[in-house]
């Protein structure tokens, strides 16, 4: 990880109260050939409706699609490397994993109710600590509140240039434009 691994996420949390307006890009489909470890986006999808019923908490698909966005996101700017390989889709409602909202959908705007069991989930502890930390920072907001965050932010918006607000899309939000907009929150390292 770059510098102390504390101190990023104080920033983060800050820049969630005033999110930064970038200007949005051209249409964006190509895949980053940064490498990712073994665990899948369905993985981490567990691991994140396992913590919020651990701590009493609820997520929706919604907040669980902008959860995914956000690990993979610090990921790649905290470590140079993906968290799974499923793409992320600029979608109307914000980016979202297919797989994963196909699985989830029949809960619709309501809590995502599964057991899980946290030792079955492969994912190694680099990861977690990401998870950890995107948790405490973004999972006490709601998934329309990260709705709001992601469509301020340039990854989600450069993926969308051109199309209409209500507009269906499959472009993937590319991976390099997201490490390098994260990693710009950071600012020099130590």
């Amino acid at each position: 990880m770059r510098g102390d691994s504390k101190k990023p996420w104080k920033r983060v949390q800050s820049d969630i109260h005033t999110p930064v307006r970038s200007r949005a890009g051209k249409r964006h489909n190509k895949h980053s050939s940064m490498t990712a470890t073994t665990t899948t986006a369905l993985d981490v999808s567990k691991y994140f409706i396992a913590l919020s019923q651990k701590e009493g908490g609820a997520v929706t698909n919604k907040k669980l699609q902008k959860l995914l966005y956000y690990a993979q996101a610090w990921s790649l700017a905290l470590n140079d490397k993906k968290l799974f390989d499923d793409p992320i889709e600029a979608w109307v409602h914000g980016p979202a994993v297919r797989e994963i909202y196909l699985r989830y959908k029949d809960f619709g705007p309501s809590a995502i109710k599964e057991d899980i069991d946290f030792a079955s989930l492969r994912i190694p502890e680099e990861g977690q600590k990401i998870l950890k930390e995107v948790w405490r920072v973004y999972g006490k907001y709601d998934g329309n509140y990260l709705e709001l965050l992601t469509h301020s932010e340039q990854p989600w918006q450069q993926a969308r240039a051109g199309l209409e607000p209500d507009e269906g899309s499959a472009n993937v939000i590319d991976p390099d434009t997201m490490r390098d907009f994260y990693r710009a929150k950071l600012g020099p390292a130590k």
